[in-house]
């Protein structure tokens, strides 16, 4: 079993950097309410977001603390999870040095952003049912190896990874094993946020995006130990989440049961779907989902994409992504949306 030593993966630059202290940071331990602020050059004026927003988003964080049973201090919050994750290859990434490991066909942000920082991403494709080769994963490993990212359940193929994989990636890998949370909502597995205190290299990203509803606020959430978490508020914009992102935030996660509502019934019409799906002379194969879309694939993807956008029905079409040939991946939308998906795909 490897030991993770979070010093030994961390920049050097980041380790002795001094984070920028915002006016809010300075009064975190104060009770601000009848406090006058004449620190931050705000407009005085009242109008609900004159002035800057709390940089560390603490009633956000209390909520999702609270919901989750673990700590504030394990939280990181981020304008939508690309920042967050990006926030990771500065802290942990040395460009034009270090690399990470990513697993086709999955986000394809993994890999952008390993770009934009000048990052090796090196690949190991899926099995061809969508699982980690975790032999090869551990192969392509070498010292300079930060960073291995796991979307599960993995965009675009809908499917969730195996624990074994998971857990044996966990304890022989030194460096940090990020897994890509967004769509586990949907899923019947448990989060992976029961493990945090016993893998200390395990982050998890989630967002607001998907189950939540909430994609336009732009808001994505990190959860890691209090070290990794620490070392990422030490170099994230002092005030990145804003006023009325956080405010919308706190105000539908609170309405929980609407959620659950929700996201039942997602999950109620991608079985509807997937029943259609598998009556469609010009499909051929179905792919297992615990997400909410479908991935299936088809006689020829270009040409069924096309004749859904003739029909003013827009999917994503796959076929360029590695073990994804001919395939199209269909989002579950309302009963209404989908009962015209249906009966266009019978139609073709």
């Amino acid at each position: 079993m490897s030991t993770f030593d979070i010093n030994t993966i961390t920049r050097e630059n980041v380790k002795s950097l001094k984070p920028y202290s915002s006016a809010r940071d300075e009064f975190e331990d104060f009770d601000t309410a009848e406090m006058i602020f004449l620190d931050a050059n705000e407009n005085p004026f009242q109008n609900g977001v004159n002035r800057y927003p709390d940089p560390q988003q603490n009633s956000v964080k209390a909520i999702l603390a609270k919901n989750n049973l673990i700590k504030q201090s394990q939280i990181l919050l981020g304008n939508g999870s690309d920042e967050v994750l990006d926030l990771l290859f500065r802290a942990f990434c040395e460009p034009k040095k270090d690399n990470i490991i990513s697993l086709p066909p999955t986000y394809g942000m993994y890999g952008v952003l390993a770009n934009i920082n000048a990052v090796e991403n090196r690949e190991v494709l899926l099995t061809t049912d969508f699982q980690p080769q975790v032999e090869k994963i551990l192969e392509a490993v070498d010292e300079n190896t930060k960073i291995i990212f796991l979307c599960s359940p993995n965009n675009p193929t809908g499917n969730s990874f195996s624990d074994e994989s998971v857990v044996k990636l966990l304890q022989n890998f030194k460096g940090l094993i990020v897994i890509d949370e967004a769509y586990i909502d949907f899923s019947d597995k448990e989060s992976w946020l029961a493990e945090i205190d016993a893998y200390p290299n395990l982050v998890i990203t989630q967002t607001l995006s998907k189950a939540y509803g909430l994609a336009g606020i732009r808001l994505g959430i990190c959860y890691a130990s209090e070290a990794v978490i620490s070392i990422l508020n030490k170099i994230k914009p002092p005030y990145n989440v804003n006023e009325l992102t956080q405010q919308r935030a706190i105000e539908r996660l609170k309405d929980f049961d609407k959620i659950k509502q929700e996201i039942a019934s997602i999950v109620e019409q991608r079985e509807e779907l997937l029943k259609v799906l598998l009556e469609v002379d010009f499909v051929e194969k179905v792919y297992p989902t615990e997400a909410n879309f479908i991935l299936a694939k088809v006689d020829d993807a270009n040409k069924r994409y096309d004749q859904l956008i003739q029909k003013g029905i827009v999917i994503r079409n796959r076929t360029t992504q590695p073990l994804c040939e001919n395939c199209l991946r269909f989002t579950i939308g309302t009963k209404e949306e989908n009962a015209v998906v249906i009966r266009e795909l019978k139609l073709l």
